[in-house]
């Protein structure tokens, strides 16, 4: 997928997978950076280390980004699984690969 900039949704796990973070931003670099350097000590990330980006989706309004969050917040697990395999069936960490982009 080519990096877009704009609204995204995305989903963070810890380093086995046992643990998932679904977030949404409008600046996915920075914000995936902030996860990753713990920059908010004290966030279910950081406490969770769910620092590997395994899925993102770009919307063309945050509203949509948005409900996207909340459906898959709404979601259980094995839903937030499903999303991940189709993107990402090894459960990669797809931050560098925006960086490269």
């Amino acid at each position: 997928m080519v990096f877009q900039r704009g609204d995204c949704v995305y989903i963070l796990a810890n380093k086995y997978n046992s643990v998932l973070y679904t977030g949404v931003s409008s600046e996915l670099l920075s914000r995936i950076w902030d996860h990753k350097n713990k920059t908010y000590p004290t966030s279910f990330t950081s406490k969770h280390n769910c620092h590997k980006l395994v899925y993102y989706y770009f919307y063309s309004h945050i509203e949509e980004a948005i409900a996207a969050e909340k459906t898959i917040k709404g979601g259980n697990r094995e839903y937030k699984r499903k999303l991940v395999n189709a993107m990402n069936p090894e459960w990669k960490d797809l931050y560098d690969g925006l960086l490269a982009e």
